[in-house]
């Protein structure tokens, strides 16, 4: 394609937008669900890596790093790579991460063991933290701004869809292949995409002959890196007074607070902190952490409970989801309809409510409740979320000049991530600590040299039941996980009960638009559309 006369500004090109922008977006929607079906669909395959003739034999502590591992690493470069998107070209960066990724993903396949896999399941994450933004951004620079809420409600509803048939395709491949099929289905659908990229998405970036903030992109690196890190080893640990969860949050705090420092003297910066003075930009990230720190913690705590305490199989266990994925698929178009009409407080606030209230339905979930109950909180959380997810990217990408896109994008799902690991962490350590309270005076007729080992988990007890004939474990281990669940979901209902006031109290109640940057910014905001028009 070839670029149409140039114009001061490009107003045609601001309101008319790429002529292939909806095939775009499907390529984007497709990149993008390769990346989060990868994530969710090892839920389910856990436990068989655990196992020494069908999977690797990994210890509790290795399946831990397999999941934690993606997280560190994704959530540690999804700003650099949202920065390097808007400078070096986002179609540049989304062929890139998707390359890698499809490697990874075949080297994660046939992984011999837990450390290969491990080593595996970190490329993933820094190639797939190269895709997700890039995926946002290129939305933000071709679709014109009438059309932008509907796309992000599309990609948004991708995400949920991901998220939920991700379990049940993992519960599927496990059925009829070995455990490495979850990795190595990615490889096909990695090369369509790349194909695809390559035929229909232009090439976009933001302000032009900016030098990159290398300094700024390795303070955010090594810090992001250190805090994830102290989250991730709270949740493993159960507390924070161990050096190894402190130590590196501190320190991890303390270079965030240099970057912060960098960003404010450096003349190009890679954040610009003013963004935050916005309320729209500022609350929606805000309700973007609550609402994955609730998200994550429920889908963490439901994993254990349909296959512990139900005995459901990772197929059926898988299954349930797909009522998250159904109201997300549903509520994520329509809820940027709402927006037009009630407006975006008030669409985001009902989602942070609905999650509110899936997670306050827990409470009434026992070891024999009705399938119905299970289906009707994962819909009304499927629900929730896509009302909230696609209502703040549209206000946080609306908030800033449009060649900010990636950096827009990438704080929205660095939010996301950090929220997620939180979930899990914070809810995984409340749950682990009350189970252990819970379970302590029943482990007595367990050999005391395996009475610790026994209450780290219901999993764990139920493995020392099995083994020494305690067969009178099982209904009290039971109990005290569904106290201990029903103790999770209230702490992660408080949270989405604070991000639902925090959005009635300081979101704005109508979508708002970047004002046009002053200077020679129209030169910039040309080429952004230009690039998009003619690449």
């Amino acid at each position: 394609m070839t670029s149409g006369p140039a114009r001061p500004g490009g107003p045609a090109h601001a309101h008319e937008g790429h002529p292939r922008r909806w095939a775009v977006l499907a390529v984007l929607v497709l990149s993008l669900v390769s990346i989060i079906l990868d994530n969710t669909v090892l839920n389910v395959t856990l436990r068989t890596l655990t196992d020494p003739e069908q999977g690797l034999g990994a210890s509790h502590s290795q399946v831990e790093w397999v999941l934690s591992a993606y997280t560190l690493a994704f959530a540690a470069t999804l700003f650099t790579w949202g920065v390097l998107g808007d400078r070096l070209g986002r179609r540049r960066v989304l062929l890139l991460g998707l390359a890698l990724f499809g490697l990874s993903s075949l080297a994660g396949a046939y992984a011999g063991s837990p450390e290969q896999l491990i080593v595996a399941r970190a490329c993933m994450g820094v190639s797939g933290a190269a895709v997700l933004p890039s995926t946002l951004a290129t939305i933000a620079a071709v679709f014109p701004m009438r059309e932008r809420p509907k796309a992000l409600g599309i990609w948004a509803a991708s995400v949920g869809f991901a998220l939920g048939i991700g379990p049940v395709t993992g519960g599927l491949l496990l059925a009829h292949f070995w455990w490495g099929s979850v990795f190595l289905v990615n490889v096909p659908i990695v090369a369509v995409c790349l194909v695809a990229v390559v035929l229909l998405v232009p090439e976009t970036r933001g302000a032009t002959g900016k030098r990159v903030d290398a300094a700024g992109l390795l303070l955010s690196i090594a810090g992001l890196v250190l805090v994830v890190y102290g989250i991730i080893e709270a949740g493993r640990t159960g507390g924070v007074t161990q050096p190894t969860v402190w130590g590196p949050g501190l320190a991890g705090l303390g270079l965030l607070g240099v970057f912060l420092w960098h960003e404010r003297r450096t003349a190009e910066p890679s954040l610009e902190l003013g963004f935050f003075r916005l309320k729209a930009f500022s609350t929606a990230v805000a309700a973007v952490g609550f609402v994955s720190f609730a998200m994550m913690g429920f889908l963490f705590f439901s994993a254990f409970y349909l296959q512990s305490v139900r005995g459901y199989t990772p197929l059926q266990a898988g299954s349930c989801t797909v009522a998250l994925a159904v109201a997300n698929v549903v509520c994520g178009p329509l809820s940027t309809v709402l927006v037009r009409s009630i407006g975006p407080r008030n669409v985001c606030a009902a989602g942070m409510l609905a999650v509110t209230a899936s997670l306050c339905g827990v409470v009434f979930v026992t070891q024999h409740a009705p399938l119905w109950l299970i289906l009707a909180l994962f819909g009304a959380l499927g629900a929730g979320v896509a009302c909230v997810m696609p209502t703040a990217a549209v206000s946080i990408m609306n908030a800033i000049p449009r060649e900010k896109a990636g950096v827009a994008s990438a704080m929205n799902n660095t939010v996301r991530q950090l929220g997620g690991a939180l979930g899990v962490a914070v809810l995984g350590s409340l749950m682990g600590a009350a189970y252990r309270s819970g379970i302590e005076d029943e482990l007595a007729v367990l050999p005391p040299s395996v009475r610790h080992e026994a209450g780290e988990s219901l999993d764990a007890t139920l493995l020392a039941a099995t083994r020494l004939g305690e067969s009178g474990l099982v209904g009290p281990a039971r109990q005290a996980f569904l106290d201990a669940m029903h103790l999770a979901a209230g702490a992660a209902a408080a949270a989405a009960l604070v991000g639902a006031l925090a959005v009635l109290r300081w979101l704005p109640s109508t979508v708002t638009t970047p004002k046009p940057p002053a200077g020679p910014a129209p030169r910039r905001e040309h080429s952004d559309h230009t690039k998009a028009q003619g690449s």
